[in-house]
């Protein structure tokens, strides 16, 4: 009949071990751990992306802050130099206003000094002018008429010099 050999009871025992796997339930053990394998993988790739998704909103999110910030630096030094040229220009006015006033100051004290420097030669020659003319008078005209002249012509020149 048959020739048994050891290829065929190979087979028969493999058969018999498939099946005493499938008896245990090996094959639902394995089934189930591939899927619980499954699942988590899933879970870790799902948690990645969710990760992934938060990072980029927060990268957008500084990276936007970063912008507004640079503009908010932007606006301040755009400010501080718009604030320190107005500073500039009020100090240059206040300047000029300064100097005209003191030049002006010192005009006026210089014109002061010319008017009372003319005013004391105007009195020093009137006075040299009167005591000339009385000396000029008193030797030339003698008398009581003389002294009338004397002391007239004195006040008019006085008067006229001053």
């Amino acid at each position: 009949m048959f020739e048994l050999d050891a290829e065929f009871w190979v087979a028969v025992a493999f058969v018999l071990f498939l099946g005493g796997l499938v008896y245990l339930g090996v094959h639902e053990m394995m089934i189930k751990y591939i899927d619980r394998r499954r699942d988590r993988i899933k879970a870790e790739l799902d948690e990645a992306f969710r990760l992934k998704e938060e990072a980029q909103a927060l990268l957008a999110q500084y990276q936007r802050k970063q912008r507004e910030a640079e503009q908010e630096a932007a606006d301040i030094i755009a400010g501080a130099t718009a604030e320190a040229e107005r500073m500039m220009a009020e100090a240059k006015t206040k300047m000029e206003e300064f100097i005209a006033r003191r030049t002006k100051m010192a005009e006026t004290k210089i014109a002061q000094a010319e008017a009372q420097a003319l005013a004391d030669v105007r009195a020093a020659a009137a006075e040299a002018a009167v005591s000339a003319a009385g000396k000029i008078l008193t030797q030339v005209v003698k008398g009581d008429i003389a002294e009338r002249l004397v002391v007239k012509g004195i006040d008019d020149v006085k008067t006229k010099l001053n």
